[in-house]
């Protein structure tokens, strides 16, 4: 048998249509080919240069806008996450949950695409934009294509770009491929040690009489911590004290000590053969499958009851806060609290401020799976091929959380009742005395120890001092499919120009399911329905204290308890057994109780939603050549049928009967692609494409929950919600000054109808006498003021707690009517100085990397107005919305090192503010004055070391936000109060790889 010569990092987008490309890396070795035509003479270079002469090669070919990252060895990405990875792309921002990057913006928005070796994937949640980037490690990715201008056969449904994450193909080997690599990840916040991670590949291919066969499997297993700290204060009341200076100023509503910290542990295993029964037939067949469980290990200790203590609680110092808007103070100029302490007046109120402990664990574990079956055919003129393909993610988030209220053993029960006397309107909650210091954003905030009822760490960590409040438990599943079928064609000419035409039909069925299965006991307001802590004392853990890790401060809380969060995720049913067991122990103790002491999970019928989708597309599109001109030009055209299914309400009692909403829409998405050449080195691209973007599931649901808390706005959908449409206009020009070099400037013009937006609305708040807090909502149907009517409401601050039933705020999706406009300029540069190797030496080995992006936008993208809280303090403002998550500028600046064995990157990337509803502590819209939160501008420096010790063998060590960068958002505008920050963490990988 003898091997197939191939050299795969450059034939692996010669084959592709590509466009602007760019290559990091850190480490290895690669083989390159380039051909003259009488033969193939290979060049070997290193690391990142193999790959950014593979990409500029690429760039230069291409007719389509597209940005492509390429492995510099395998399973070797640039960065351990793939958000991360798409950060080096021009363009292209992302977001971070717990400090890992989760989401990514092209072009300013979400709504993009991503696929699998051109396979359309699915995500675990209501979302259409396909696969989480967190679920895959890129140790099984070869090369990242994101595509900004699309040509006729590129699959709709994407406003920003649609990437491409592609894996190895076996028959592009030109020797047996086999590596390992073992790693441990550190977090600089965490308690619990290092984390592993492993990855390994295997591949070959044969020439046999029956063809070419080629295998290649690639699969890692890791586990990773992040953890991040984030403090939310709300100060979202107006305090009058005349004869103060100053006499109005914005109180403290509520405070949150929160620690974000998901413990994940992900297998991927991608696998492709390969059959080339000749040189004009070739069959694959692809699987990739994934594992992912995210263990959610949170907290978050809130001093509640707080806003009841503005009428006579004046801080000891203040902030001048300008909102930019409103009635409040000075035009929106007000002062705000910003130290001084809480202090207890039994006289005035009997249990406030008090403290609760959350432990939450809204976990995921996801199933995603990847079949691909396809086949082509080469003629002399005519080129055929197939692909049948599924997508399937299975999903649970199992929750169980839990609340625990402290009592404070030196300060009186509620109402000042005798312990050994507990009466049924004996309170479950007493007071705690507070020191808050919000200085320089740092929101922090811990039990005043110099206050006559402030208890000690002991006792605070006494399972005798704490009492079950409250057990909410869910396992939700989400089932997401993909079926689809496509053949392409592409037929040979030579015609007027005309050097090709390809067309083709793709059929899919997309699918999404959501069953709710849930029940809750609690939002207990007595002692005689909240069991003790000694009652579960063997679930009792207490809770790290190490919150001033991140920024070194000395005021926050750390002593206290919580149910253990990893015995909640791994042993659920006995954690409840315990608790119930608790709950009933209670129960004989204090028969005069009411509340219940058991679960009863069984399905919610109110948010359950079944969502089918079928569409047919067909394409077609002429590819051209007339002297410096190149280029395609086509269409694709759709039709798409929808059935929404969700439980109608019942009607006199009898059984819920499922629904049907069904609607179509057809699009016609005409493109364009255009290259001139002016000459060897500089030539100019440009663009022009429609497309859509289809809703999110849930946006288009019958159906919705109920929240038994005040402050949880519900989430309505909305079966009418349309696809957006989008045009969209690149030209760029693009100057290769030196081998493996190059300097950019794009230019790119959206159009954007039909946006989806959200409404929302909050629930009136009128003056009260009967509420401690001395504000109360509408307690009867139809909620004439705002908001939407909740049953299963048990009001805490806003009204009775021995009533249920509220008036709550309320979200709904929507369709932004009118155009919304974007653009934007794109530069990029690529330089090293190789070919100074004999005047620079060692020196030679430097290279640099950097992009930036400028975008704006204009016109319509809908408004947000004050209601509920915001309505109270700043009367009635209306302001656009925005584009969420769009920052104006961003950049990034790479520089490296790579020769003598040695690779050695460091790269820091910024981007400017911008808003989103990424709220902080449990809050929602209510906390933030109707507005989404404004991000301040954050850059971060990532960096990475390795040595190649032999030819087989490398060391490295990674570091992800080397500085500990935080995070700051602030209410309403840039110069209103801080109402959340946050500190992630710092992760540090270091290991090994061997290559057979």
């Amino acid at each position: 048998m003898k091997k197939r010569t191939y050299q795969p990092h450059l034939e692996l987008f010669k084959k592709s249509v590509l466009g602007a490309s760019i290559a990091l890396a850190a480490s290895g070795t690669m083989a390159q080919a380039q051909s003259d035509s009488a033969k193939l003479e290979e060049v070997v270079v290193t690391g990142i240069r193999a790959s950014l002469a593979s990409a500029i090669d690429a760039k230069r070919e291409s007719t389509k806008l597209v940005e492509v990252i390429i492995a510099d060895d395998i399973g070797k990405l640039p960065d351990q996450n793939l958000a991360e990875v798409m950060e080096n792309i021009t363009g292209v921002q992302i977001t971070r949950t717990a400090g890992v990057g989760t989401g990514v913006q092209i072009r300013g928005t979400n709504a993009n695409r991503v696929e699998i070796n051109g396979v359309s994937t699915v995500g675990s949640g209501s979302g259409r934009s396909g696969i989480n980037f967190e679920d895959i490690n890129p140790a099984i990715i070869a090369a990242v294509e994101v595509t900004k201008s699309p040509d006729a056969k590129t699959i709709e449904g994407s406003v920003g770009g649609t990437v491409n994450l592609k894996t190895i193909r076996p028959l592009d080997l030109s020797e047996t491929l086999g590596f390992v690599r073992a790693q441990g990840e550190h977090s600089s916040l965490s308690t619990e040690g290092i984390k592993p991670r492993f990855a390994g590949a295997y591949g070959d291919n044969w020439e046999t009489s029956a063809g070419d066969f080629g295998f290649v499997v690639s699969g890692s297993y890791t586990e990773q911590e992040a953890l991040s700290f984030r403090p939310r204060v709300d100060r979202d009341n107006i305090n009058n004290f005349s004869g103060n200076s100053p006499s109005e100023f914005l109180g403290i509503q509520f405070m949150v000590q929160e620690q974000e910290n998901d413990d994940y542990e992900t297998v991927n295993l991608a696998s492709t053969f390969e059959w080339a029964p000749s040189d004009a037939l070739k069959f694959s067949f692809d699987a990739i499958i994934n594992n992912q469980e995210r263990s959610r290990d949170a907290y978050k200790i809130e001093a509640s009851g707080v806003s009841n203590l503005r009428a006579i609680s004046y801080p000891d110092s203040f902030e001048t806060v300008d909102f930019g808007v409103g009635d409040v103070g000075n035009n929106g100029v007000v002062d705000a609290a910003l130290t001084g302490r809480l202090s207890p007046d039994l006289a005035y109120d009997d249990d406030d401020p008090n403290m609760r402990f959350t432990s939450e664990t809204n976990s995921r574990i996801t199933d995603t799976e990847l079949f691909r079956l396809a086949g082509e055919w080469q003629g002399d003129r005519l080129k055929a091929s197939f692909e049948l393909a599924r997508s399937n993610s299975d999903t649970t988030t199992p929750k169980l959380n839990t609340t625990l209220n402290f009592i404070n053993p030196n300060c009186p029960l509620k109402g000042g009742v005798d312990p050994n006397a507990i009466t049924t309107s004996t309170g479950a909650d007493n007071c705690v005395p507070y020191v808050y210091d919000l200085t320089g954003g740092s929101l922090a905030f811990g039990i005043d120890f110099e206050n006559e009822y402030a208890p000690t760490p002991e006792q605070l960590t006494d399972p005798n001092n704490v009492v079950l409040r409250a057990l909410d438990v869910s396992r939700n599943s989400q089932d997401n499919t993909d079926d689809q079928f496509r053949l392409d064609f592409t037929y040979d000419l030579d015609v007027l120009g005309v050097t090709s035409v390809d067309f083709g039909v793709r059929y899919n069925k997309a699918s999404g399911e959501q069953i709710t299965i849930n029940d809750k006991i609690g939002n207990f307001n007595n002692l005689v329905d909240t069991p003790r802590g000694t009652l579960f004392a063997d679930l009792l853990v207490e809770g790290p204290d190490n919150y001033g890790d991140a920024d070194g401060r000395d005021l926050f809380i750390s002593n206290f308890l919580l149910i253990d969060p990893d015995r909640s995720f791994s042993d659920p049913d006995g954690t409840i057994e315990t608790l119930e067991a608790a709950f009933a122990a209670n129960r004989e103790l204090y028969p005069e109780g009411t509340g219940a002491t058991s679960l009863n999970l069984q399905e919610d019928l109110d948010p359950y939603y079944q969502i089918d989708e079928e569409t047919s597309a067909l394409y077609a599109q002429a590819n051209f050549e007339y002297g410096i001109l190149t280029g395609n030009v086509g269409f694709r055209y759709l039709e798409t049928d929808i059935d929404s299914t969700g439980y109608a309400p019942s009607i006199g009692g009898s059984d819920r009967s499922l629904i049907t909403n069904s609607s179509n829409y057809d699009f016609l998405l005409p493109r364009l692609n255009l290259k001139v050449q002016l000459t060897d080195d500089l030539l100019i691209r440009a663009g022009y494409g429609s497309d859509i973007r289809r809703p999110d599931f849930d946006d288009v649901r019958i159906g919705y929950s109920f929240s038994q808390a005040e402050n949880a706005a519900v989430s309505l959908g909305n079966p009418g919600v349309e696809p957006e449409e989008v045009d969209s206009f690149d030209i760029a020009a693009e100057w290769y000054f030196a081998p493996s070099a190059l300097l950019s400037v794009g230019y790119f013009h959206k159009e954007r109808t039909n946006l989806f937006g959200s409404y929302y609305e909050g629930a009136a708040l009128y003056p009260s006498d009967t509420t401690t807090g001395g504000l109360e909502r509408d307690a009867t149907q139809p909620c004439e003021d705002g908001g939407i009517w909740n049953p299963e409401v048990i009001p805490n601050t806003f009204g009775d707690p021995n009533s249920q039933g509220l008036c709550v705020d309320f979200t709904r999706p929507e369709n932004v009517e009118g155009t919304t406009k974007q653009k934007g300029i794109e530069l990029q540069f690529q330089y090293d100085l190789a070919d100074f190797e004999d005047s620079l030496g060692w020196a030679s080995g430097f290279g640099i990397l950097a992009n930036y992006t400028f975008q704006e936008f204009s016109g319509d993208t809908g408004e947000d107005t004050t209601s509920g809280r915001g309505l109270a303090v700043l009367g009635e403002v209306t302001l656009p919305r925005g584009l969420l998550d769009f920052s104006e500028n961003a950049y990034n600046i790479t520089a490296y090192y790579e020769k003598y064995g040695l690779s050695a990157r460091m790269r820091y990337t910024w981007r400017e503010a911008f808003r989103s509803l990424d709220f902080a502590g449990g809050a929602s819209g209510s906390s933030t004055f109707s507005f989404p939160v404004y991000n301040h501008d954050r850059g971060q420096l990532n960096a990475s070391i390795s040595y190649a010790v032999t030819d087989q063998l490398s060391l490295g060590v990674e570091a992800v936000n080397l500085t500990e960068e935080d995070i700051t958002q602030t209410c309403v505008s840039e110069s209103g109060p801080v109402c959340f920050s946050g500190y992630p963490d710092r992760r540090i990988t270091f290991g090994a790889s061997y290559r057979f």
